[in-house]
């Protein structure tokens, strides 16, 4: 079923139901700012990001993605909580979540309050050597980018769904890369590269909390990537109904029981700014 009043067709929905997972993705942190990938179709709006394979075992692909990253950070790092954060926290606090798993990198979930939390694919605020494990926050790794190569300062680009930037047209070359100051190995930032395997811990802990629910709600994501459609599919062979909030297709249409194309802030709108005092989570 497709809607055409978002608000009141989610309200319905989630009045509906005792525990609900939810799932949430880009268009969830469009409002704080933060681009997301895909179009109204499922394709690709830009490059796709930099993969595992190729941040690992090429320096010149390392060097570009820090750098951009760099310059990314300053605006990605300063985003905040928007609407749709500030109103599954207020349902988290009513009592109607089982879960919320998402595919962000940003933690605006945990910034807007939010208790209950995987990150399925990492935090992009945290940094993780590859040799020792060490973990640092991605500011002071950012301070040491930055003190390595203050000639970068000056640039200034667009910043990208992954927290980098729209730098192109310059060499990266004599970009410098600080290493682990522990063990002198690589660093990354704390997220699961395309070509990674997200780690089995989450998804255990999250299909864990599927079984438990009584609905699914997608937010804000296509579900065009495998590790977020894998709950969707567990959910339709464990005949849980599936409702989706998205702008376009997600590869999980055909398994829906209600589709509401239009942007998660309407659609989400009647929890955005609760009665003080008030514990139902239907719009007054």
């Amino acid at each position: 079923m497709i809607s055409s009043d978002p608000a009141l067709a989610l309200a319905r929905f989630i009045e509906s139901y005792r525990s609900i997972f939810i799932l949430t993705g880009a268009g969830c942190s469009t409002d704080s700012g933060i681009p997301d990938y895909r179009d109204s179709t499922g394709q690709w709006k830009r490059k796709p990001p930099v993969t595992w394979q190729a941040f690992s075992g090429d320096e010149q692909i390392r060097s570009r993605y820090w750098a951009r990253s760099m310059i990314g950070w300053r605006a990605f790092g300063q985003a905040r909580p928007n609407s749709v954060h500030l109103a599954l926290t207020t349902l988290e606090q009513a009592g109607k979540l089982s879960l919320l798993v998402t595919q962000n990198v940003d933690g605006l979930h945990q910034r807007a309050g939010h208790q209950s939390v995987v990150d399925l694919h990492g935090r992009l605020d945290t940094v993780v050597c590859l040799v020792c494990g060490s973990r640092t926050q991605r500011q002071r790794h950012q301070q040491r980018l930055e003190d390595l190569n203050p000639g970068w300062l000056k640039h200034s680009a667009a910043m990208a769904p992954d927290g980098d930037a729209d730098l192109d047209a310059v060499d990266f070359s004599n970009f410098q890369i600080p290493d682990c100051q522990r063990c002198g190995g690589m660093l990354k930032p704390d997220v699961v590269f395309f070509g990674e395997t997200v780690p089995r811990s989450r998804v255990e802990l999250a299909m864990a909390a599927l079984d438990r629910s009584d609905a699914m709600l997608v937010l804000g994501s296509s579900l065009m990537v495998y590790s977020g459609f894998r709950f969707a599919r567990a959910a339709a062979e464990r005949g849980i109904p599936i409702a989706a909030v998205n702008l376009g297709t997600t590869r999980a249409d055909p398994l829906l029981s209600l589709k509401i194309n239009a942007p998660c802030s309407q659609s989400l709108a009647p929890w955005t700014n609760p009665v003080a005092g008030q514990s139902h989570t239907s719009p007054a």
